[in-house]
């Protein structure tokens, strides 16, 4: 990892200097006014924490270190995890440095595989995942250097190899996982030869469609970050923030985006289409499910996949599943649906006027495109989440062990002080 180390280093006293810089000229400025409602209404919108790798706004959606996701959809995983933690795309040389890297910690060692198996049979996908993660703990470069001694300035190194580690046995796990829970048979090793998304693609063993593995690329990166603040990503720095290595601070997050207000909204997405399925028999016509959709927001249901917290646009990510299945010729009768709820619901939502963000989000079609290729286990699909999404919470760990930066912790206030503060 010299020349990524290199890069990173290069980095480092820009990055130092900057916070530095802040601290000293504008650490006492006030930035924002907090709301009771946004004490009582989990943070909401409340500027309070650092996220160098990846920002999302309204009107606009993700960028990856300032540059928009639609522009990164034919880049490799490889390449968004470089960006992430550099700043900047790789060359070929690093490149291929990183998917080596990647390689070369596929393999993952049988006591991993022994705790797995001997979990009960029916397991949650996503704890078997959060075990696996914790398991590999073992391995951590970070604790070893830690309990060394190691310098506070140097300890983003050794979080890099446990970066690298936990990224590069991840695919595998989660590929041995699907097999294990799912009876589809032993763990498939690691290819030489393949990069990281291939490798997972070929391990899962669910498609040799060439397009399935152009799938599961495209999944790997447009789930790889959203900034700092989402449950997963701030569940994972809090920990991180304790000095934990990113073995702990991974499997905390993952355990967050297992909530279904987090990343359980894509099965729940898909769920919904196979119940319409059920509903009509087939895909309806438009004016049907138009009439379908306004009675069930009339009796106080949502459409699932419609609405951000964030966006007040189509979601980006949505566009490029979209843009595969067009491209791809994918049209059965669950991406079907897919395609008319985006013609119909948000003119639907427009027309009800309730409705802030009328569009859809990432969730509303991943699940139909996984779910095309024979990817049926609706359990499972936050485990790919989780995947994708580890890149993006071990590049925030490692830019913050970058900048040294402090522990987590936030005021908490009780029901009598907020009373007391409006007095």
């Amino acid at each position: 990892m010299d020349l990524f180390k290199a890069r990173l280093d290069e980095k480092l006293p820009q990055l130092r200097a900057e916070r530095t810089s802040l601290l000293k000229e504008h650490g006492d400025s006030q930035i924002t006014t907090v709301a009771i409602e946004q004490v009582l209404g989990g943070m909401r919108a409340v500027p309070a924490l650092l996220c160098e790798t990846s920002s999302v706004s309204a009107d606009e959606g993700l960028r990856i270190r300032n540059i928009p996701i639609l522009d990164l959809t034919t880049q490799s995983p490889e390449d968004i995890f470089f960006l992430l933690c550099t700043g900047s795309l790789p060359n070929d040389a690093e490149r291929a440095e990183i998917s080596a890297a990647f390689a070369a910690k596929a393999h993952v060692p049988d006591s991993i595989w022994n705790v797995l198996k001997a979990l009960p049979k029916d397991t949650h996908p996503m704890v078997m995942l959060s075990i696996g993660i914790l398991a590999m703990e073992k391995y951590s470069a970070f604790r070893s250097a830690y309990e060394a001694g190691a310098s506070k300035d140097d300890l983003w190194k050794a979080t890099l190899e446990d970066c690298i580690t936990l990224l590069g046995s991840v695919t595998t796990i989660a590929a041995g996982i699907y097999r294990i829970r799912f009876d589809k048979g032993e763990p498939i090793a690691p290819t030489a030869g393949l990069d990281w998304s291939a490798n997972f693609a070929t391990m899962l063993g669910v498609s040799n469609n060439k397009s399935w593995e152009d799938l599961v690329r495209l999944y790997l990166v447009l789930h790889s970050d959203h900034e700092g603040g989402n449950v997963s990503a701030m569940t994972s720095h809090v920990v991180s923030s304790a000095l934990s290595d990113v073995f702990y601070s991974v499997s905390a997050g993952l355990n967050g985006l297992a909530g279904p207000l987090h990343g359980l909204a894509n099965q729940e997405c898909l769920r919904f289409i196979v119940d319409l399925h059920e509903e009509f028999g087939g895909v309806p016509s438009d004016e049907a499910l138009r009439e379908y959709c306004f009675k069930r927001l009339a009796g106080g249901q949502v459409i699932p996949g419609y609405g951000h917290a964030v966006l007040r646009v189509t979601d980006p990510r949505f566009t490029a599943f979209y843009n595969f299945a067009e491209s791809h010729d994918l049209n059965d009768d669950n991406v079907q649906f897919m395609k008319k709820l985006f013609k119909i619901v948000p003119e639907v939502l427009t027309e009800q006027g309730k409705a802030k963000n009328p569009w859809p989000n990432v969730d509303a079609a991943s699940g139909s495109l996984l779910y095309y290729y024979g990817m049926k286990e609706f359990e499972f699909y936050t485990v790919m989440f989780g995947v994708s999404r580890a890149m993006g919470i071990c590049s925030q760990i490692l830019v913050h062990r970058m900048l040294g930066s402090s522990i987590v912790r936030p005021k908490s206030m009780t029901f009598a002080e907020l009373r007391s503060m409006v007095k």
